[in-house]
């Protein structure tokens, strides 16, 4: 079961970070939100958090940057990045940010619960 599972979800727009949280709560995650990198970052910080999903443009601090801070903590946490802006020579594609899934917006919130599923060794139940 997933609520031993807890997602920090990075995400400026506050819509999308509304409907990604409704959606994990109900599938079990424990879920916190934070509305930039920064916050973000500070919550990581006090926080155990198992998977992260973030936006790359935020207000304060972007994804790109969150993501490289919290991996010189922890170079295995999951990550799942939404992105409408993520071009093709981008860093994050490179194998050395594994593991780590890239989805364009907008994104179907079922999509990235099967990938933290995936990403975090859950099985689900018949």
């Amino acid at each position: 079961m997933p609520d031993r599972f807890h997602i920090l979800i990075a995400e400026d727009e506050v819509l999308a970070a509304m409907a990604l949280e409704d959606f994990l709560s109900f599938k079990g995650f424990r879920v916190t939100v934070a509305a930039n990198g920064v916050e973000a970052l500070e919550r990581y910080a006090s926080e155990r958090v198992h998977a992260l999903v973030t936006d790359l443009r935020m207000p304060r601090m972007d994804g790109e940057t969150l993501i490289r801070e919290i991996r010189d903590r922890d170079a295995t946490l999951p990550v799942v990045v939404m992105t409408g802006y993520l071009t093709e020579d981008s860093d994050l594609k490179q194998e050395r940010w594994k593991p780590l899934e890239i989805f364009s917006k907008p994104v179907n919130p079922r999509t990235i619960c099967t990938t933290l599923h995936r990403m975090l060794g859950i099985t689900l139940e018949a």
